[in-house]
């Protein structure tokens, strides 16, 4: 893909996720992609694939970007951002050519790092996920491990609540709501509790550092201010473990030990796009080595949200349980969790109507 249209792309798939501001930067910055300048250079030169399938190539200029703004870096940017009105096209480009000119190193220094967003709103495929195994296998307890956790915001989903048409799941008083627009039947209602969690990252973050707060931040979008309240909500609450180590040696480390009386939940969302295929290939072998183990009373299972090529239509829910190995479509979600479009084999669910005799 040139990288013109990675960024065309990008602001259209912005565009449709409700964020109108940075579809037009993203517009602006596509025009702007010609040689001789140290941001554009590398980008033109970057090896493999840039699109949002992969290293998300816009998407690391774009949280550049908006770091600049939020430290204050560049008065330009600032005058063109949120909550400011949107200028014209003339003022907003200038100030996009101040950027790429006058902060090279902070944007190549961001242009370094995948997105790490840890999109909270996510954790609802995680709650739903939870509950209909829960529900299925019998057992309340989890030991949830986290691939690509960046911060751990996710692994802290059963503190969030999720307010759906039936009901309330999670806790009531939790600063962190979750709100999707759900099609479909609910989630089946089951007693859920995190007894370990854990997750897994190439350069984890910690939300209550200043520094790795503020990236966590730049990835989320100027013109959703909601969706920033809701991430640092999570983030003052956050006290998961992320472990910078082997992804594949740590996950076989997590799964080695059986944990009787509780269900092993295996989690990732948009992150496995960005592990190496080496690591793919050896997180499968530990599931499935692991699944080899795996009793109707210690079962495991992978829960996964990740892009395919169904464009525009979010990403597929997807579920592994062992024993037995069994694949399951649980439905779709907004990529930020915006809408979840639930469902779940109903042959499952505890709640479906018993046939009349």
């Amino acid at each position: 893909m040139k990288l013109e249209d990675a960024f065309l792309d990008q602001a259209r798939s912005n565009r449709g996720l409700g964020s109108p501001f940075t579809a037009k930067v993203l517009t602006l910055l596509s025009k702007r992609l010609t040689p001789g300048t140290p941001v554009v250079d590398r980008m033109l030169h970057w090896p493999g694939d840039i699109s949002n399938r992969s290293a998300s190539l816009p998407l690391r200029l774009l949280g550049g970007l908006h770091a600049l703004v939020l430290t204050g870096a560049c008065p330009e940017l600032i005058a063109c951002y949120p909550p400011n009105d949107c200028p014209g096209e003339d003022k907003l480009g200038a100030a996009l050519d101040v950027a790429l000119e006058n902060h090279v190193q902070p944007l190549m220094d961001w242009l370094d790092h995948p997105p790490q967003s840890n999109e909270v709103r996510r954790s609802a495929v995680m709650i739903s996920g939870a509950h209909w195994l829960a529900a299925k296998f019998g057992i309340s307890d989890f030991v949830v491990s986290e691939l690509g956790a960046a911060a751990g915001l996710n692994l802290m989903w059963d503190r969030f609540r999720l307010d759906l048409a039936w009901g309330v799941i999670g806790p009531r008083a939790s600063p962190v709501l979750l709100d999707p627009d759900w099609r479909g039947p609910p989630p089946p209602e089951a007693k859920v509790s995190i007894i370990d969690r854990r997750g897994v990252d190439i350069a984890p973050l910690d939300p209550h550092d200043p520094g790795d707060a503020l990236r966590l931040v730049s990835y989320l979008w100027p013109d959703q201010p909601w969706r920033i309240e809701r991430a640092r909500a999570a983030m003052e609450m956050c006290d998961a473990a992320v472990d910078d180590t082997d992804t594949c040696d740590w996950l076989r480390e997590r799964l080695a030990t059986p944990r009787p009386g509780a269900i092993h939940l295996v989690t990732h969302t948009v992150a496995w796009q960005y592990f190496p295929e080496a690591t793919r290939e050896g997180c499968l072998a530990a599931l499935e080595e692991a699944g080899a183990r795996a009793t109707a009373d210690a079962p495991l299972a992978r829960l996964s949200m990740e892009g395919d090529e169904r464009k525009g239509e979010g990403a597929p829910i997807e579920l592994t349980i062992w024993p037995g190995g069994h694949k399951l479509g649980l439905g779709r979600v907004d990529f930020h969790g915006r809408w979840i479009d639930w469902n779940a084999p109903p042959e499952h669910s505890p709640r479906k109507k018993k046939e009349e005799p």
